[in-house]
């Protein structure tokens, strides 16, 4: 319904920023663009000047396994994925790969915060030192201070969605889509590759 309501208006082409599933592109009958913030990503990991041979990405469940993998792939660091599954009425969460002192999870959204604070504890509790992480869209539905008194040292947020003051605690550091997205509707004005934005890809 909502990809008729916005093709009712008329558009030429549509511009989406980390869209949960790729197929939503399929809806629509126009030009669609779903800009990644992996640039954005990269360079928040680049200031915590973190090591290949100390550092792993974290993929928090299956679906996001390609996200981290762009990721790790710039850095040449490891991946490890979060498994989570349920065993008589409970919720079991193995880890796949080595873990290392740092650890950084991506994710598209953080909803709840239960998922990001129940990973930071799983990696907490095997070896990880420091532990960041970074999503798209911070809905941040839940308790944030739950988020504040967990074992991860810093979320990465950008400002795809305002952030309530209420919702600003010491542990979120919010990065600007602003520059990324101006970028993306110059190549689109100037008729210039929109996929060249994400780092190594040509």
């Amino acid at each position: 319904m909502v990809a008729d309501l916005l093709m009712t208006a008329g558009p030429h082409r549509l511009l989406f920023l980390d869209l949960h599933t790729d197929q939503i592109q399929g809806f629509f009958n126009v030009a669609v663009d779903n800009l990644l913030p992996d640039s954005l990503i990269i360079d928040y990991i680049k200031d915590k000047d973190l090591k290949t041979t100390d550092t792993v990405i974290v993929s928090p469940d299956v679906g996001g396994t390609r996200r981290a993998r762009r990721i790790a792939k710039y850095f040449d660091f490891k991946i490890v994925l979060l498994e989570t599954r349920k065993v008589s009425d409970k919720y079991v969460t193995n880890i796949v790969g080595d873990i290392s002192d740092n650890a950084v999870i991506v994710d598209d959204m953080i909803d709840t915060g239960n998922r990001l604070i129940s990973a930071s504890e799983k990696l907490k509790e095997k070896g990880a030192k420091r532990i960041f992480a970074c999503a798209t869209h911070a809905l941040l539905s839940g308790d944030v201070q739950l988020i504040q008194n967990s074992s991860v040292d810093e979320v990465a947020v950008t400002d795809s969605i305002p952030l309530a003051e209420g919702k600003r605690i010491p542990k979120i550091k919010i990065l600007s889509v602003a520059p990324l997205i101006a970028e993306a509707v110059r190549r689109i004005h100037h008729q210039e590759s929109v996929a060249t934005i994400i780092p190594g890809v040509q």
